[in-house]
């Protein structure tokens, strides 16, 4: 499933950041195993969340640096490298305005919303984050459960010209079966762009090998081979 030369464009990897890795020693351990998967590249996104993850750029670009030292001490050849993914929360223009954020490359923006409800002023934000030059990717738009039963936002961010990021775990049912369901439901319609593993720990990795329940695999591939566009 996992194509040649696949780059990973969301995961939570640098340790004692966020909510991912808690070691230097689980991070190594995690690479290793994205390696055996088939992964390629790695462009590691810790969350940038005002009050829950107060992380900086230069933070996370040092803590990114002091990985790739361990890589390269412990003789491991891959491309591992940063962004971040920011949460649209209420200073989330204030940052945008006033710092160089994070990108996966080039233009492209890893955003995310919190689970419960999308910020009101939504599409004003997507129209301020391509007016300052970036392009947004939402992740995991399939976990966003306020949008099951409302598809036509998810058509509405694509017109807004929102780029969909597919968790991989979502198709082997890890988040439940709701959010498989929309997630072979964005595929079918050619809603998703990008594939991320957004690996956190070790049951994530371990999910991996679970059997597949999408039924739209041909479009899951498609996604997974567009993450071509980042290799470095």
């Amino acid at each position: 499933m996992i194509p040649q030369d696949y780059v990973d464009i969301h995961s939570h990897l640098i340790p004692a950041i966020d909510d991912g890795s808690k070691s230097i020693d689980e991070t190594f351990s995690m690479i290793n195993q994205l390696l055996e998967i088939g992964f390629k590249e790695i462009i590691t996104t810790p969350h940038i969340y005002t009050s829950v993850w107060n992380n900086t750029e230069e933070e996370i670009v040092k803590k990114c640096n002091e990985v790739n030292t361990f890589l390269k001490d412990s003789n491991k050849n891959i491309s591992f490298s940063v962004a971040a993914e920011y949460m649209l929360d209420s200073y989330f223009l204030q940052r945008l305005e006033n710092e160089k954020l994070l990108t996966l490359k080039d233009q492209y923006l890893l955003i995310e919303m919190s689970y419960l409800n999308a910020p009101i002023q939504l599409y004003d934000i997507i129209f301020q984050i391509q007016l300052a030059g970036y392009t947004p990717v939402l992740a995991h738009p399939e976990r966003y459960g306020f949008y099951h039963n409302n598809f036509k936002e998810f058509e509405k961010l694509k017109k807004s010209g929102c780029l969909f990021q597919l968790n991989l775990l979502s198709s082997v049912d890890y988040y439940g079966k709701n959010v498989t369901l929309c997630a072979d439901k964005l595929l079918k319609n050619g809603f998703i762009d990008f594939v991320g593993s957004d690996v956190h720990h070790q049951k994530h990795i371990d999910s991996f090998y679970k059997k597949i329940e999408i039924k739209n695999i041909n479009q899951l591939e498609k996604a997974l081979k567009n993450n071509l566009l980042f290799l470095s």
